[in-house]
């Protein structure tokens, strides 16, 4: 009787759905390639093993994509068009022709008039499937030294040249794409933020205006009039009218769009988890972590593995625990738990078992998960009500992983280093979590900043101006200006001696007649900073004297002070000689220790 009615208890209708055509299950490998109706029974065959053997190592949906690619865009795409076709072996020209309708497609759009209009455009996904192709051939080139018997009879050229996919190329375009999006889209999330919430709370105070009105009566809200309507049947939802055309509004699915669009804006963009990442977060994610040092409590949101096969935890925020602090009060039952669910997995083509999801809601009288498809509705309803627009005048358009790259980009702005941003995202090069920034380099800007402050400050005379001959003449003697003053050395001038100084003691010093009477006074000066420090410390102490080690105590007789009346030492010992060449020879004497380098411009 409840089944006839369409009223089924409150476990029931998840069970039923699951059984429901609407949720096809997986599919088998050879129903994969069936679904494109290929004439040629050897390729078709050839195709099932091949994804047969690969389906080990990939997942349903990566299975269903090379399906996709192999079945329809290549072998029926050339069944199409040369029907007589059974072999892989392509001929130039007809590889040629079928790379050059993948590159391109046809979009048919109505102009003003009503009539269709053909446009060819650019086909974004052409270089994935040349790739997919090409790794294809090479498979079967490689598993034929394996199993001649089996793969060797297709074991054939390959119509895809590695010159055919340009990697670089295209990961350039699509980095300027994203990062073109992102810095559409960064200046706009403040706003952005604001009119949702704007809008969520505005209709839920309409909601609230119109329960407390009767039917037939006007309310207003919000600078809003609308009428309550009359309804015949008893109804869950609150309908209301506009006065001026009558079109009815449910007031209670505006309230629910609004709340969980501003809470999907919300998480996404202070999380930067992925779209599947946020329809997989459960009341078991909110878990919590005590500091040893200070045993503060830190709340941490757990993110079960999804791409990468690799769970991670993330820090909450204040402002993100009152977001997941509003979604649990609004699906959390009156006993205070929050109800199970059964997610359809769209991906993999399987159910889930009961989760206590948290982006959940009450659709008739069963509580169900709002699945990936239903969170990119919401967030183009949240955009519409704001009538933001891009720079072309169109509406603004936001997906699920625009604000990924927009925290990306935010948190290494706001000086997250990028390793850290890359172990919470969960990605597994940091080249990737790069790739997300759409920041110009710092030191990029700074430096031509300063150049062009550089280039200010110059008179453009002097800047551009040709050298004259006395500047060329002391540029090109740059390096011989930088030799001693007093003569060459011989050394050459990549060795550890820099030239700067004359090393008066150095055998490879050669010596300039014209400069022996300055070397005669650096000897002067040389013999008489010797001589100074001799005359404060007194009499010289004889050579391997061990009293000369000890400190003497100030009982002692010899820790008096020695008379000004001393007579000095000799200075003919210490002084330095000039042989034939012009070099100064080493002193005779140990106790006089001569520097051994003496700049040439001291006095």
């Amino acid at each position: 009787m409840l089944h006839s009615l369409g009223v089924f208890p409150a476990d029931a209708p998840s069970s039923v759905r699951m059984f429901s055509t609407r949720f096809p299950g997986q599919l088998a490998v050879e129903q994969l390639v069936d679904r494109y109706d290929l004439a040629c029974r050897p390729v078709r065959d050839l195709l099932v093993d091949y994804l047969r053997e690969r389906q080990p190592s990939v997942d349903y949906n990566t299975l269903t994509g090379l399906a996709t690619a192999l079945g329809l865009w290549f072998s029926k795409d050339l069944e199409k068009h040369h029907p007589c076709i059974d072999s892989l072996r392509l001929a130039p020209d007809v590889a040629a022709a079928w790379k050059r309708r993948l590159q391109t497609r046809t979009v048919r759009t109505s102009d003003e008039h009503g009539q269709v209009v053909e446009t060819t455009v650019e086909r974004a996904t052409a270089s994935d499937t040349l790739m997919t192709v090409r790794a294809f051939y090479l498979d079967l080139a490689q598993w034929a030294l394996d199993e001649p018997s089996r793969w060797g009879p297709w074991a054939v050229p390959c119509p895809v040249r590695a010159d055919d996919v340009q990697h670089r190329k295209m990961k350039s375009r699509q980095k300027a794409r994203m990062d073109q999006r992102t810095r559409e889209r960064l200046p706009v999330l403040p706003s952005l933020c604001e009119a949702v919430d704007r809008n969520r709370k505005a209709a839920a105070a309409r909601l609230e205006a119109g329960g407390r009105a009767r039917p037939g009566e006007l309310f207003t809200t919000d600078g809003q009039t609308l009428r309550r309507a009359i309804l015949k049947r008893h109804s869950p939802h609150l309908w209301a009218e506009e006065p001026a055309t009558g079109q009815r509004r449910n007031l209670a699915r505006e309230e629910s769009n609004a709340f969980w669009g501003w809470a999907a804006i919300e998480v996404l963009r202070m999380t930067g988890i992925r779209v599947e990442e946020l329809s997989e977060i459960s009341h078991h994610s909110l878990v919590q972590y005590r500091l040893p040092s200070t045993g503060e409590l830190v709340p941490l949101l757990q993110i079960a593995p999804s791409k990468t096969d690799e769970e991670r935890l993330l820090v909450i925020s204040p402002e993100l625990a009152d977001v997941l602090s509003a979604i649990i009060c609004r699906v959390r039952t009156t006993d205070g738990g929050v109800p199970l669910v059964i997610a359809y997995d769209h991906h993999e083509k399987v159910w889930n078992p009961p989760m206590p999801l948290l982006f959940q809601r009450k659709i008739g009288l069963e509580d169900r998960p709002i699945p990936i498809a239903g969170i990119h509705d919401l967030l183009q309803d949240a955009l519409a009500a704001t009538r933001f627009t891009d720079a072309t005048g169109n509406p603004l358009h936001f997906a699920p992983h625009d604000f990924r790259r927009i925290f990306t980009t935010d948190a290494v702005m706001n000086g997250m280093p990028p390793h850290i941003a890359q172990l919470i995202l969960g990605h597994r090069d940091i080249n990737t979590t790069m790739g997300y920034k759409a920041v110009y380099p710092e030191e990029a800007i700074n430096g031509h900043r300063a150049f062009i402050a550089r280039r200010r400050d110059l008179r453009p005379s002097e800047e551009y101006r040709s050298p004259t001959e006395q500047e060329w003449e002391e540029f090109l003697g740059h390096f011989e200006r930088r030799k001693v003053a007093l003569g060459d050395c011989g050394r050459a001038y990549g060795t550890s001696c820099v030239h700067e100084h004359s090393c008066i003691r150095c055998p490879l010093l050669r010596a300039d007649p014209a400069q022996r009477p300055r070397l005669v006074d650096i000897r002067d000066n040389l013999i008489d900073r010797i001589a100074e420090p001799n005359v404060r410390a007194g009499p010289a102490r004889p050579k391997g004297s061990r009293s000369a080690s000890r400190r003497p105590t100030p009982s002692s007789p010899s820790s008096t002070t020695s008379s000004p009346t001393a007579p000095l030492p000799s200075t003919s010992a210490c002084r330095p000689s000039l042989t034939s060449r012009g070099v100064m020879s080493p002193p005779k004497s140990e106790g006089c220790r001569a520097p051994s380098v003496l700049s040439c411009h001291r006095p």
